[in-house]
């Protein structure tokens, strides 16, 4: 199963994603659940840079995918009502690319590199310039010839996005003025936003069921509403009025989530693991084999749940399953 095919899975953003989550996005901070350190330090960012009437000062957002980071730059432009150009690291791989979206900046704009971890060094290397200075350096010719061309740029605010910080080279990292960490969100506070957003796309659902959908979403809103956008599905199709902790369950079900909120793909690793690796230590080269996925894969989309909850452990020797891992598989 890749990952773009998997339900659960926090780095598949559909295109369905895309379009909903626009209509989900909080518009104030205030709107905006969980992660409060982070608000509130972006808040007091913003609140200066109108009251200087200046760009923002660049800042870095990390952690898991799905908690809310391009949220926050969505919301953040439209506070300080600037144009928002999103970028994807991936997807910049020539000086010329970056260069071009940096020239096109209007003073004040923010510009989001989502996954900046992914940036080519030779790439990254002509944002530490438009940072500190809103200058490109660009050197023209080879040899005895080259020439360094200066072109200046309008105060912009970097605003960079990423799952892996520690890839971050230290002179890109050191360059952002606030470094701010995402979380994974604690029941309650999927609960509210479970809540929020079932009215925005006009599904009724009860306290109860509300915070079942709350305990499969892996402290992911990501998930979360992805899950809630399924749940309507079935509401529309099954015509139900109300949807209760049975019907999600049903619709769950139909999606293939067990009661623990682990899917096909979850128990597999952990099968794996316990009966064809008698339980572990295996090394990561050995378990992408047997299960016919590549490492990234295995480490950076099914891995980091299982980690966050316990089920399995990692080691310098390898993989192995813990207790409760295999007190799971006794249960299913």
């Amino acid at each position: 199963m890749s990952d773009d095919k998997r339900f659960l899975t926090e780095f598949a953003v559909t295109d369905e994603d895309v379009v909903e989550d626009k209509e989900l996005r909080p518009k104030t901070f205030s709107e905006f659940i969980g992660q409060k350190r982070v608000v509130d330090n972006i808040e007091l960012m913003v609140d200066s840079a109108k009251i200087r009437a200046k760009a923002m000062d660049h800042v870095l957002l990390s952690g898991p995918p799905g908690l809310g980071k391009t949220s926050l730059a969505y919301l953040i432009s439209k506070i300080l009502d600037v144009n928002l150009h999103v970028v994807s690291g991936p997807a910049v791989d020539k000086k010329g690319d970056l260069a071009a979206v940096l020239t096109n900046l209007a003073a004040k704009d923010i510009l989001f590199i989502d996954e900046i971890h992914r940036l080519p060094i030779a790439v990254e290397e002509i944002l530490y310039s438009a940072m500190e200075d809103y200058r490109l350096d660009i050197l023209i010719g080879q040899g005895t010839s080259a020439r360094t061309m200066r072109i200046d740029l309008a105060p912009f605010t970097l605003v960079g996005a990423t799952t892996r910080s520690g890839l971050l080279s230290r002179p890109l990292r050191d360059r952002f003025s606030m470094q701010l960490h995402f979380d994974f969100y604690e029941e309650d506070e999927l609960a509210i936003i479970v809540e929020k957003n079932a009215k925005k796309i006009g599904v009724k659902i009860s306290t109860d069921a509300k915070f079942l959908v709350a305990r499969m979403a892996r402290g992911t809103p990501r998930i979360a509403n992805r899950i809630l956008r399924r749940i309507r599905d079935y509401s529309v199709v099954k015509k139900i009025n109300e949807m209760n902790t049975d019907s999600v369950k049903k619709a769950l079900d139909m999606l293939g989530i067990d009661q623990f909120g682990l899917d096909y793909m979850d128990r597999k690793i952990l099968r794996v693991i316990n009966e064809q690796y008698k339980g572990g230590p295996v090394g990561i080269d050995a378990l992408c084999a047997t299960l016919n996925e590549d490492r990234i894969t295995i480490e950076e989309v099914y891995e980091p749940y299982l980690l966050k909850i316990g089920y399995i452990i990692r080691s310098s020797r390898g993989r192995m399953i813990s207790d409760f891992g295999k007190n799971y598989l006794i249960k299913i």
